[in-house]
């Protein structure tokens, strides 16, 4: 059902647009980017997941612990493998 509505949108869309959509979800912030080109053809589209932002803050957490800590402190931070790559 997504793949059709980006393959086929009921309405053209806008030439030449960004637009950017914001929300939350339970692990912090989800972002969605879209750019059209000249002819409203979608030309770029881009998701952010929360855990691209906290990967960093677990590397923090886990500095000057032993190895046998990083279990612990990566399961509580409870972050998305796949949502890293998207």
């Amino acid at each position: 059902r997504n793949e059709q509505i980006l393959t086929n949108p009921n309405k053209t869309l806008a030439p030449n647009a960004f637009a950017i959509s914001m929300t939350e979800g339970w692990r912090g912030e989800i972002v969605h980017i879209a750019l059209t080109g000249a002819n409203g053809e979608l030309l770029r589209y881009k998701m952010k997941d929360p855990s691209f932002n906290n990967w960093y803050m677990l590397a923090m957490a886990v500095r000057n612990n032993g190895v046998s800590d990083f279990p612990l402190c990566n399961k509580s931070f409870n972050l998305s493998y796949c949502g890293n790559d998207l």
